[in-house]
């Protein structure tokens, strides 16, 4: 979506008021910052950002942010989240994944598909969660991973969560390939490592991908070697997708005028709208402006 026209930009995109979000497949082995950097250099002068981290191992969804559209990313990052994660049972890490220093147990319990499917109820609504230590979490003003590389003692604790589903995708001891919606805020690969310690044992996260977050879909997502000035400008997405959740008013013309020079209308739930609400409070007061953004 673009707002005026503004020539072509020789670097990228052709127009700097671009405002919208982009869903797009991250694949394994890259940063979601690497994501929002290739992106950032093909629109050069537009402000990028994303709607919620996904570690390099991780694959899916990683909704991005451009222009005036980077302001609604908390409202993305509401929303819930859907992932198929893959676990290792029996095995311990430092990182809770792959990636870190993996070491198997000795002679580990080896519990039955009946075994997993009865715990997994005990995780379900609102639980206490343990984030990992490598997590960007900060602890004293310093991210939580930078103290564990060091060796150094991480010291977090427990964060209320909420898991609205978890199912049994598939079981073939020693792997498990749980599948997981969950509100902000959840490790999967912490998931992981406490419904193996409910079946008195150990995991690690082999592999994760994330297949939604609300109604940004893998099966809509954008490949990431699509990325293109061209790609980037069709497949952009609307703003109003981030706020979705939101009531909306839809103003008249006139109304629309006495809100842009910072006076109150009144909406059909009698709430008192100004320029300055839409500016600085969008969504706290139950509101958007409907065709309008």
């Amino acid at each position: 979506m673009f707002f005026g026209d503004l020539g072509n930009n020789p670097n990228g995109c052709r127009g700097l008021l671009m405002f919208g979000l982009l869903n797009i497949h991250k694949p394994s082995g890259m940063t979601s910052r690497d994501v929002v950097n290739r992106v950032q250099r093909l629109v050069r002068g537009v402000k990028v950002g994303h709607a919620g981290t996904l570690d390099p191992l991780a694959t899916g969804v990683l909704v991005v942010a451009l222009g005036p559209a980077t302001r609604l990313v908390e409202y993305v990052q509401q929303m819930p989240k859907s992932y198929v994660g893959t676990f290792l049972l029996g095995r311990t890490s430092d990182t809770e994944d792959v990636e870190g220093n993996v070491v198997e147990l000795d002679d580990p319990p080896q519990p039955t598909r009946q075994d997993v499917e009865a715990a997994l109820p005990a995780f379900l609504g609102m639980i206490q969660q343990l984030p990992p230590a490598f997590s960007a979490l900060k602890v004293q003003g310093r991210r939580a991973y930078d103290l564990a590389r060091r060796g150094e003692q991480v010291e977090l604790q427990p964060r209320p969560i909420e898991i609205m589903r978890l199912t049994v995708v598939r079981y073939e001891y020693p792997e498990l390939e749980l599948e997981v919606c969950c509100g902000s805020g959840t490790y999967i690969r912490s998931l992981g490592r406490d419904v193996a310690h409910w079946l008195g044992t150990a995991a690690v996260m082999s592999a994760l991908q994330r297949t939604a977050i609300g109604d940004f879909r893998l099966t809509d997502a954008m490949e990431f070697d699509q990325l293109t000035p061209e790609t980037i400008e069709s497949r952009l997405l609307s703003p109003r997708r981030a706020v979705v959740q939101l009531p909306t008013a839809v103003l008249t013309d006139e109304e629309m005028r006495r809100v842009v020079h910072g006076m109150t209308v009144r909406n059909e739930w009698h709430c008192r709208l100004s320029h300055k609400d839409l500016r600085q409070d969008m969504g706290r007061r139950g509101r958007s402006v409907g065709e309008r953004l």
